[in-house]
């Protein structure tokens, strides 16, 4: 691609990243030579967990010209299916019935499945997050998209790169269109009493689970995060604490218990 300032294969720009000898295009989702590797990633089961869409099928249907882009997923029919090599009506239903449940997700699922670089599964919970819904994120300034935690000049520019894709953006649109659907969000508390506060949770706690510990804590404004450092402002501990526990007290870090902590959020107003 060094001799092109666009993708001979799809016609997006191609851009070059600092420190980087080589461009790349940023066609993403529409670039046919990455076509099977985007498909694939956005299946994944952190992404959009379809179940049963594995590396071998997704091959058969871009091969066969079943599939341009993820949206065309949602397009598919038992008819189409049962035409591949060695599909069984019964898997073919599965395949669907997998690729019809997984039209509820949720935001910082959907950004995630998108591929786009440099923006990871943490980054995309904290964009989804931060605006709270999709077309916040399709208009965000570069000032808008570094006021995220833990978003920089380079993660800003990777979305900037990917949106500014009219290909991108109208994937985008056909996934929304064919249904693709995540419950509504309020924006991230900028002035809740964990604003700006990051907290490590570790053991078991005697009443709440740690999804719901972290949903509490984020909507306070806090950030949960997986590992211990001199960053920690809080390490919440319950039963079974282990190496997490003996680095905050190494490191001096406040430990809360449950307790503390519902007496903590309890405290916002």
């Amino acid at each position: 691609l060094e001799l092109y300032p666009v993708c001979p294969v799809c016609g997006s720009k191609t851009v070059r990243d600092e420190g980087e000898a080589r461009v790349r295009c940023s066609g993403g989702l529409f670039c046919s030579a990455q076509r099977k590797e985007a498909l694939k990633y956005f299946a994944g089961r952190r992404m959009m967990d379809i179940e049963g869409l594995g590396d071998k099928l997704i091959e058969q249907l871009v091969d066969a010209d079943l599939v341009h882009s993820p949206a065309d997923l949602y397009r598919l029919n038992l008819a189409a299916l049962l035409g591949l090599e060695r599909m069984a009506e019964k898997s073919a239903n599965n395949v669907l019935a997998a690729i019809e449940k997984s039209k509820a997700t949720t935001l910082a699922r959907f950004i995630f499945a998108l591929g786009i670089r440099n923006v990871g599964e943490a980054t995309a919970r904290d964009l989804a997050q931060h605006f709270a819904s999709l077309d916040a994120l399709l208009a965000a300034t570069p000032e808008a998209l570094q006021a995220v935690p833990d978003v920089g000049p380079i993660v800003a520019q990777s979305l900037l790169d990917f949106l500014a894709e009219p290909h991108n953006r109208s994937v985008i649109a056909d996934l929304c269109a064919a249904g693709v659907v995540w419950p509504a969000m309020a924006a991230k508390s900028s002035d809740g009493v964990l604003s700006g506060k990051t907290l490590v949770l570790t053991g078991t706690l005697p009443s709440l689970s740690r999804d719901e510990a972290k949903a509490m804590i984020e909507a306070a404004g806090g950030k949960v995060s997986g590992s211990v450092s001199k960053k920690t402002d809080f390490v919440v501990a319950g039963e079974a604490a282990g190496s997490k526990l003996q680095k905050a007290e190494d490191l001096g870090v406040a430990v809360l218990s449950e307790a503390a902590l519902l007496e903590l959020l309890g405290n916002q107003s």
